[in-house]
Order: structure tokens, then C-alpha cells, then sequence
């Protein structure tokens, strides 16, 4: 059943209205509610083929629903729309205004509105992709605060890689950490790149939601899961690679990959003169699992991220030697 979430009134006679669709069984249920969150940021459009296959695969099986799923797939509908991802016209990142309030301007009120309709839920995902410069193997991100109580639901999931990284004042404001606050567990998941669709992420991670919702009790239907996330809680442990130069960034290797000290990543080129400007190393064993994809670079660009060590569990995801 579609439900409007909340709306406000625009100029010109128009309305800003977030909408969701809640999926129920036919009798009571168990009382049991997962939410399923994205479009938060308009350049981000892997989740909402995620929200298309939940509700495909519920549709096909609808005796095997126990309890409730709250679909969310645009809460920044003006984003989505003009392909933006901030809230367009007020050039406003709607993830750092979190937990809103509804004495205060409409975007705060919005914000607070989201967070009073979701609150509830036994469990959330806040599925984003990354953006448009660099590409994510599917991944959980937890706040270190949450971590004792995340954890185990991340490794449910079917993600293959579970980031615990430490606190910031910017996190406080977003959706996840609001929502972990008020005491609703929340998974926040980065896969893929902005302002496009990779199917086999969106395929895994709808297994994972499917597990989750088995763990629940909200489904008693088949599930799979195939992949068992590496777990990672050191902060020494990313290697962190921006670029040294700006120029033109042609990728050796894509991310997943196994890389040791001194393997190529990628090449910082002038077109202009022909010339190689940098070529972009592993400084360290270990695993690829951010890597850029926006081929325009400027001195300090992010270019990749490794996972040190590890390499026994990436090469069994598949991984490979470079």
C-alpha cells in the first residue's frame, strides 16, 4: 500500500511529497518491521533496483511474508529527479541535516518527519552507492559506537566487506547515526558507483535483505547467501591513495583486486603532451575494494582504498593476484 510519508506545500501551487510502500500479509502478522531506505542523494541509483527486486520477490511469494516491509526508494525525490545529489536549490546535503525538527525550515521539518515514520522498525538499511568518481565493492559502514550491536546483522547481509571506522562530528547528522540513536538498528550500505545500476550488486544485497528478513522473522521463504564479509575495525588497516598530480586517471586494475607492494593501479596521464605523469602503486599487500572510476583527477583525488593483509579471505571472494 503506498503511503505518503510527508509532503509540503512549494511555490506555484506544487507539493514535495515523499511517498513509501508498505508490504503486509494478509493477516496481522508477527508485528516484526524492516525499512528499506534509499535516494537520500539523487546521484544514487543502486537502490533502487534493490527496491524493485524486494518487492518483486515478496510479490511472487506472498504467503511467506510474516511481517512488515516499508520500501522507502526517493527520499530526495527533487535529487533523483534532476539527477542531483544534494536537495537541488538549496544546495544542501540532505544526509547532514539529520534529525531535523519540525519547528524548524522545511527541510528540517522533512527530515524530522522521516525519522518519526521509520522509527519502529526492528531493523533499517540506508542503502547508498558511492559517487560518481569512484566505484565500491558492496559494503556496510558502521559507526565504532554501534558496533557490538551491528556487526552481527552486517555479517547476515550479504555484503563482502563490514567497515567499522571511528566516530566524526559530521556522521552525527545523518540518517543512520539519528536512526541508531533512537534505537532503531541501521545498516548503512555503499556498493557500486553513482548515477548507474550494477545488477549483480543489486541481486546480492537482495539476497542479504532476504536473510536478514528470515533472521527477523518477517520471511519464511528460501533465501541464499553466498558471500561472508571481511570484517575490518582498524584504523590502520585502509590504505588511503590520492593523487599526487591532476590529469587523466587510466585504470589498470578494477577493484576487488589482490594487489602487493608495488603493483599498478592506474596511470595519471597529459593528453595534451603524451606524457605519463604518475604512475599510482600499491604501497602495501591487500585488497582493492574502493578504486576511482571518473577519469579526471586533481592533485589530492581519492584514487583507491586497500584493505591491508586480509589477502587469504578476499582471494576466497574471488579476488585476484595482480
Amino acid at each position: 500500500m503506498i503511503e505518503i510519508v510527508t509532503q509540503v506545500g512549494l511555490p506555484v501551487d506544487e507539493r514535495l511529497c515523499i511517498k513509501k510502500n508498505r508490504l503486509q500479509p494478509a493477516d496481522d502478522g508477527n508485528g516484526r518491521r524492516i525499512s528499506v531506505i534509499t535516494g537520500i542523494h539523487g546521484d544514487e541509483l543502486e537502490g533502487q533496483y534493490v527496491c524493485w527486486r524486494v518487492q518483486q520477490r515478496i510479490g511472487e511469494h506472498p504467503e511467506c511474508l510474516r511481517g512488515t516491509v516499508d520500501i522507502y526508494p526517493a527520499m530526495n525525490p527533487f535529487g533523483i529527479d534532476s539527477v542531483t545529489r544534494g536537495i537541488p536549490a538549496f544546495d544542501l546535503d540532505m544526509n547532514r541535516i539529520f534529525p531535523g525538527s519540525v519547528d524548524g525550515d522545511m527541510n528540517e521539518y522533512i527530515a524530522a518527519q522521516i525519522i518519526e515514520d521509520i522509527s519502529g522498525s526492528d531493523l533499517a538499511l540506508d542503502i547508498h552507492a558511492s559517487n560518481i568518481y569512484l566505484t565500491e565493492i558492496p559494503q556496510i559502514r558502521i559507526n565504532e559506537i554501534s558496533a557490538q550491536r551491528l556487526v552481527p546483522l552486517a555479517q547476515k547481509a550479504n555484503v563482502d566487506f563490514v567497515w567499522v571506522h571511528g566516530a566524526s562530528t559530521v556522521l552525527e547528522s545523518t540518517l543512520a547515526y539519528s536512526l541508531n540513536s533512537w534505537g532503531v538498528d541501521t545498516l548503512v550500505v555503499e556498493m557500486g558507483v553513482g548515477m548507474r545500476i550494477t545488477r549483480s550488486y543489486g541481486e546480492q544485497l537482495t539476497d542479504g535483505i532476504f536473510n536478514l528478513m528470515r533472521e527477523l522473522g518477517i520471511w519464511t521463504g528460501e533465501v541464499q547467501t553466498t558471500h561472508t564479509p571481511i570484517v575490518s575495525g582498524i584504523p590502520d588497516e585502509v590504505e588511503f591513495l590520492n593523487a599526487p598530480v591532476s590529469g587523466v586517471f587510466v585504470k589498470s586494475v578494477s577493484h576487488g583486486a589482490l594487489l602487493k607492494p608495488g603493483d599498478e593501479i592506474g596511470l595519471i596521464v597529459d593528453p595534451l603532451q603524451g606524457k605519463v605523469l604518475d604512475r599510482v602503486v600499491s604501497p602495501c599487500e591487500g585488497w582493492l575494494f574502493t578504486v576511482r572510476e571518473y577519469p579526471m583527477v586533481d592533485q589530492g583525488s581519492l584514487m583507491a582504498r586497500i584493505l591491508k593483509g586480509h589477502m587469504e579471505e578476499a582471494a576466497r571472494k574471488g579476488g585476484a593476484a595482480q
